[in-house]
């Protein structure tokens, strides 16, 4: 079955420029169900890379085409786990996803593959691949707090993605207390924009409007700057 493709734009933006989006998306779009009484929720995922550290290069050095692997859950719970891999193809991205047990979830964070052979799931069976033939393994924590908006026209869906951190070497995913550290100087805010093929034109003057004041559209990879502690060459 094809993966759809979508578009995805990111930004850095300033505390200002969020307050004044944030205000406006409440009043404009539909918050995010699995949000607080704020619209948030706390993300972790755990990245995985190869011997070599595929991912992280490919991304450093703009390959056009790239993928990443991860296991994702959702305010330190385990009652939702997900492998995933986000792909990239040029301008556009796509999302494989699928869920899984804690049981499973534990094996493959040691790299233990056993048993993926023979799945009927696509993703699955890649990640037994890459971890026989590339040594795929978990590298880094990514924790983060999202604010997100919905809008059903071209499934549109903006977020912002705040209080980054790192959890450095550490894979131990599902404990809370896992020592994490900010990547970022000032604690930047994230803003991303995915739509499938056209960005509505009103919610395209929303964002043109509240980022008037200056708002440059990045490659921006939560992923690259967790991993910016480990005196990589990049």
């Amino acid at each position: 079955m094809a993966v759809p493709l979508r578009h995805e734009l990111k930004f850095f933006i300033t505390p200002l420029q969020y307050e004044v989006l944030s205000r406006t998306l409440k009043a404009t779009l539909n918050p995010d169900p699995h949000g607080n009484e704020k619209n948030q929720y706390h993300i972790r995922s755990l990245y995985f890379d190869t011997f070599d550290d595929a991912a992280l290069y490919d991304k450093v050095n703009g390959s056009a085409n790239r993928s990443k692997y991860r296991i994702r859950i959702y305010n330190f719970s385990d009652r939702m786990i997900r492998l995933e891999c986000k792909s990239k193809y040029r301008d556009l991205i796509s999302k494989r996803s699928v869920r899984i047990t804690r049981d499973l979830a534990e094996q493959l964070i040691s790299a233990d593959p056993t048993g993926l052979e023979s799945t009927a799931s696509g993703l699955m069976g890649d990640v037994y691949r890459e971890m026989r033939t590339r040594l795929l393994h978990p590298v880094v924590i990514v924790d983060y707090l999202r604010e997100a908006y919905l809008h059903p026209a071209e499934e549109v869906r903006i977020t912002f993605d705040m209080q980054l951190r790192s959890g450095l070497g550490r894979v131990d995913m599902f404990n809370p207390d896992v020592p994490t550290v900010p990547p970022f100087d000032h604690n930047e805010i994230i803003l991303e924009v995915k739509y499938n093929q056209v960005l509505p034109p009103y919610i395209a003057n929303i964002l043109s409007f509240a980022l008037r004041d200056g708002a440059v559209r990045s490659a921006i990879s939560k992923y690259v700057y967790c991993r910016r502690f480990e005196f990589k060459d990049f």
